[in-house]
């Protein structure tokens, strides 16, 4: 048994010179300045010259950050990294702010007083408990890696992969990796949705959301904003300052 390469509940970008009006979204977010501090108003609180914050789903929130750097996490917040994070805010209701990059690596426990947004990402996987995952999820894993723009997927596709009930499966996926089988599918599709959006400038939106799994645009720009709190459209608007790690 061996485990899961990749790990699609985090999505990673890197934003220069941008402002982002106010927006929320179902996802954990993480905001870290690469160089520059700037500017934020988190639930209508204005806070200037930090270093970051996380934010809890559905917290409304705006960033100015117009002469430097951002580095924005976006993380499925059933996930087990997900739930990892909620455990951290037995003290703040619904968002952390990070004034220095030393508070923010302490934070995180990265050991480090520069931030690497690389190393910060394996420090919140490695401290997920440890887990021998079960040949039968990592087998959806890669099946759903290499399938995910087959828009008739569905969870008898998945049942008769491994020879498991419907239920029984969504029962063992969700108890490994936190999540249901619905959203890995969901995050994979988004994850690709985003990459050729930012880097593939000349396809259509419409392709992009045919070519990764969704029945249609519409579809693809619901699930984009209710996760991310961009649709597409501002995505391919901006890809000349965003980048995907």
């Amino acid at each position: 048994m061996r485990k899961p390469i990749n790990n699609p509940f985090i999505l990673a970008l890197r934003a220069r010179n941008l402002t982002v009006e106010i927006h929320h979204h179902s996802a954990y977010q993480i905001v870290l300045s690469n160089d520059t501090p700037f500017n934020s108003t988190i639930n209508g609180v204005l806070y200037e010259g930090i270093h970051g914050f996380l934010i809890k789903p559905q917290v409304k929130h705006f960033c100015e950050a117009e002469n430097g750097t951002l580095n924005v996490l976006n993380i499925e917040p059933y996930s087990t990294i997900g739930l990892e994070l909620a455990k951290r805010f037995t003290e703040y209701p619904e968002y952390i702010v990070f004034d220095t990059p030393q508070e923010t690596n302490s934070f995180f426990q990265t050991a480090r007083d520069s931030l690497d947004i690389k190393i910060l990402i394996d420090a919140l996987i490695h401290q997920l408990p440890s887990i021998e995952y079960d040949e039968r999820v990592t087998k959806i894993a890669d099946y759903i890696k290499a399938n995910y723009f087959q828009s008739d997927i569905t969870p008898q596709t998945f049942s008769d992969i491994v020879f498991l009930s419907a239920s029984r499966l969504a029962s063992l996926f969700k108890e490994q990796t936190g999540s249901s089988l619905s959203k890995y599918l969901l995050w994979t599709r988004l994850r690709q949705a985003i990459y050729l959006t930012l880097s593939d400038k000349d396809r259509s939106l419409t392709d992009v959301a045919y070519d990764t799994g969704f029945y249609d645009l519409p579809q693809m720009n619901k699930y984009m904003y209710e996760m991310f709190g961009m649709p597409p459209k501002a995505l391919k608007f901006n890809s000349d300052l965003i980048q995907i790690y």
